[in-house]
C-alpha cells in the first residue's frame, strides 16, 4: 500500500505546541491550500482546502519557532484517520496529515526577519555581477561578519581538475 501526500498551504492559525508524556514534542496546525481551476462555462473558479497537521520531535519546535499564521510551507507526509468520543459520547472521526518533513517556503512574515536568525533582511532587488565596472563601487547593506564573502580571483591555470 501506498499513502503519500504533498501539500503546499498557508497556515490558517498560529502553531499549538505541546508536549506528549514521553516528552516528544507535537505541534498542531491548520493548513489551506488552494486550488484554481476552469469551469465548464469557461469561467475561472477557485476552491480552498482546510486541513489539519501534525508535526513531531525537532520539527514541531522549530516550526513553532518560526511559523506563524500566514506562513507559507511545504508538508509531505501521509493520511491518518483519527478518531475519538466526544463529551456526549458519540463517535467522532476526521482525516489529518502526520507530516513526515516540512519545509519553510517563501519569506518570514516579519520583514525583518530571515529563518534561522534574527539579523536584517539583507535582500535586495538589485544585483551588481562580480565583474561589472561598478562592482568595487557596490557598499554591501548592512553586512555583518557572517555575511561577508571574499571575493577569490582564481583563473583557470589553477584549478586541479
Amino acid at each position: 500500500m501506498f499513502n503519500k501526500v504533498i501539500l503546499v498551504g498557508n497556515l490558517t492559525r498560529d502553531i499549538e505546541l505541546r508536549y506528549l508524556p514521553n516528552g516528544s514534542a507535537l505541534a498542531k496546525l491548520g493548513l489551506a491550500t488552494n486550488r484554481r481551476y476552469k469551469k465548464q462555462d469557461g469561467t475561472q473558479a477557485e476552491e480552498t482546502c482546510f486541513i489539519d497537521v501534525n508535526l513531531f520531535g525537532r520539527t514541531a519546535e522549530v516550526a513553532n519557532q518560526y511559523l506563524k499564521r500566514g506562513s507559507q510551507v511545504l508538508i509531505e507526509g501521509r493520511l491518518v484517520l483519527e478518531s475519538w468520543m466526544d463529551s456526549n459520547g458519540q463517535k467522532k472521526s476526521r482525516h489529518s496529515i502526520t507530516a513526515e518533513s516540512m519545509q519553510m517556503l517563501g519569506r518570514p512574515q516579519n520583514s525583518n526577519e530571515t529563518y534561522g536568525n534574527n539579523q536584517e533582511d539583507n535582500y535586495s532587488s538589485e544585483y551588481t555581477a562580480p565583474n561589472s565596472p561598478n562592482y568595487a563601487q557596490q557598499k554591501p547593506q548592512n553586512t555583518t561578519k557572517e555575511q561577508e564573502i571574499p571575493v577569490i580571483d582564481i583563473n583557470d591555470e589553477e584549478i586541479p581538475f
